[in-house]
């Protein structure tokens, strides 16, 4: 039997195989609000037979957006528009959905890609003053960042408090936090982003302690039996950045605070970032955390071909594998990798009759 395509239970969510679909933001919303490009998006997705289906990341107040274009829930106008949308797609698939809550930090007030990139500045159309752990801008040039006091803290922590009450009574399977990829939970962790002298920086515990708040107070407010895991950049590839060791610190803690899972990514905390870019380049941080802790672990980052995905699970690299672009340019990348090792995928009534005739057994019954 294939390793890929075997189950797996985290707590009482029950996963028909090891494929996860990696958050990938659409900058695509109306004001926070979700539009009828994510119901196409994330409907195509939900067919795909994967095991888990992440939504992209989702601020948890206006400020913590990476561009005035991405998601949010943070009222209910937000959370109405969210909800129709999963709504929909759950009438549809029973494939097991989470969402990821973030804050950009410093990274936020942004263009979206193909309008520019880089940072809208406070006085512009749309923009905004970013906030951070420290003042300290992640680009040359760049408006610098308010450093958070800590009525701004407490601000936040309720922010994510009140987004994981909404994903709760929405109905989400899982929450997952974005710790990674240079936002604010990530800027709290990295020495080269947090140069603050109180309890919330300079040694690791103190680097740690904001990033734990969030988690605990979120784990508090979600149902017990719904998974709460994170989203991790296990090194900054950035000489006296966040490195692995520090990640398989800050993954021990969690551990201990009953997180569900982690996802192990790299970088995005600093332009001087020198990321060694290749197949599978990131897949040894997600080997090294789950030897360290035991928790359930997610690879992800060019992990393109049947085979290497498979040999990641079966090897015990990690637990489960992450698409993202691989699946965004063929939606049905579980359904061909299941084709190739004679396994099964969920498929809708309406598909059924695309079965290949070689293939006879691949949906199941």
């Amino acid at each position: 039997m294939s390793a890929l395509f075997t189950p797996y239970r985290i707590g009482a969510l029950e996963l028909r195989n090891r494929i996860v679909i990696a958050p990938m933001c659409q900058y695509s919303a109306d004001e926070g609000r979700a539009t009828d490009w994510h119901l196409i998006h994330l409907g195509n997705l939900a067919l795909s037979g994967a095991g888990l289906l992440i939504i992209e990341a989702t601020a948890v107040s206006p400020e913590g957006r990476i561009s005035p274009d991405d998601l949010g829930l943070w009222s209910d106008e937000t959370e109405r528009a969210l909800g129709r949308v999963l709504e929909s797609v759950r009438r549809y698939s029973d494939m097991p959905i989470s969402i990821q809550l973030a804050h950009a930090g410093r990274k936020a007030s942004t263009y979206s890609p193909w309008k520019g990139s880089g940072q809208i500045g406070p006085r512009e159309p749309r923009g905004w003053r970013t906030v951070a752990p420290s003042a300290i801008s992640f680009g040359d040039g760049e408006n610098p960042p308010a450093a958070l006091d800590r009525e701004g803290l407490a601000a936040i922590r309720h922010a994510f408090v009140e987004a994981a009450r909404r994903s709760a009574r929405m109905g989400f399977d899982a929450i997952q936090l974005h710790g990674a990829h240079g936002y604010l939970l990530h800027q709290f962790l990295s020495p080269l982003a947090n140069r603050r002298d109180d309890e919330y920086g300079g040694s690791l515990e103190n680097r740690m302690h904001f990033p734990l708040e969030i988690f605990d107070a979120v784990r508090n407010v979600f149902p017990a039996e719904r998974p709460v895991s994170i989203r991790v950049s296990g090194t900054d590839w950035a000489e006296g950045g966040w490195d692995l060791d520090q990640t398989i610190e800050f993954a021990k803690a969690l551990a201990a605070r009953g997180c569900s899972a982690i996802n192990v990514s790299s970088g995005g905390l600093t332009p001087c970032q020198k990321i060694p870019v290749g197949p599978g380049y990131q897949v040894p941080l997600a080997r090294a955390v789950k030897a360290a802790t035991g928790m359930p672990t997610v690879a992800v980052g060019l992990i393109t071909e049947f085979n290497q995905a498979e040999a990641v699970i079966g090897t015990g690299d990690a637990d489960f594998v992450a698409l993202a672009r691989a699946i965004l340019y063929n939606p049905r990348w579980p359904w061909h990798a299941a084709a190739h090792f004679g396994a099964t995928v969920r498929a809708p009534n309406q598909y059924l009759r695309s079965q290949p005739s070689r293939y006879r057994h691949l949906f199941d019954d």
